[in-house]
């Protein structure tokens, strides 16, 4: 059973959510939430598997939120869930740790196999999300990198694992080794690919087929 934490400002989208993710058996809502920091605080007490997460609150916005839940280290993920999918918001909350996206206007076809797949470790990622985050910047792209041969085995696996959301501590448990040593194989691999965020080890692992996009 998966537990969830719903964060929206409006009572009638958690009542509605709510209950979509309650009758389907695999869900339980573990608590609710009205304002960003009220969803920080309750991901705090109730440790969810996963949070859902409105973009536009007042206040603390979901942005920050997604960014403050990631920081305490709980092993909970995010699912934003926005009625926004522009470049503007979408890339922001990738940045901030967000572990995928999925639109209000599909929340009742799309959000229970978004939050299974998140449940699964992979990161969540409808094609317009994937198109925008793989999308070339102003920064230098990985294609001008040396690209996926220029890491060892154990950097390929971190990069992996830390595109689709795993905080260094889920990864360390995963990989068996420390935290820390997690942490120096994402920044060795960031040097040598020439990366500098999160998004841009999003947009090498979808160019290089380590992150699989969820229909």
């Amino acid at each position: 059973m998966t537990r969830v934490l719903l964060v929206d400002d409006h009572a009638v989208v958690r009542a509605g959510l709510s209950a979509l993710l309650e009758a389907s058996g695999r869900i339980e809502v573990v608590g609710e939430a009205s304002s960003g920091a009220d969803g920080v605080r309750k991901a705090r007490s109730l440790e969810p598997d996963i949070v859902v997460m409105d973009l536009a609150m007042p206040g603390m916005d979901g942005v920050e939120a997604t960014r403050r839940i990631a920081a305490l280290d709980l092993g909970t993920k995010v699912l934003v869930l926005t009625i926004h999918d522009e470049d503007e918001f979408l890339v922001p909350a990738m940045e901030a740790g967000a572990a995928g996206f999925v639109n209000k206007s599909a929340a009742d076809t799309d959000l229970l196999g978004a939050l299974e797949a998140v449940a699964r470790g992979h990161s969540y990622l409808p094609r317009r999300a994937a198109a925008l985050i793989a999308r070339p910047k102003a920064i230098e792209s990985s294609r001008n990198t040396k690209g996926i041969k220029a890491l060892s085995v154990r950097e390929r696996t971190a990069v992996e694992l830390y595109a689709k959301g795993f905080s260094a501590r889920e990864a360390a448990s995963d990989m068996l080794v420390s935290p820390k040593t997690v942490e120096g194989y994402i920044a060795r691999a960031k040097s040598k690919l020439n990366l500098d965020n999160r998004r841009d080890i999003v947009r090498f692992a979808l160019e290089n087929g380590l992150l699989q996009m969820e229909e």
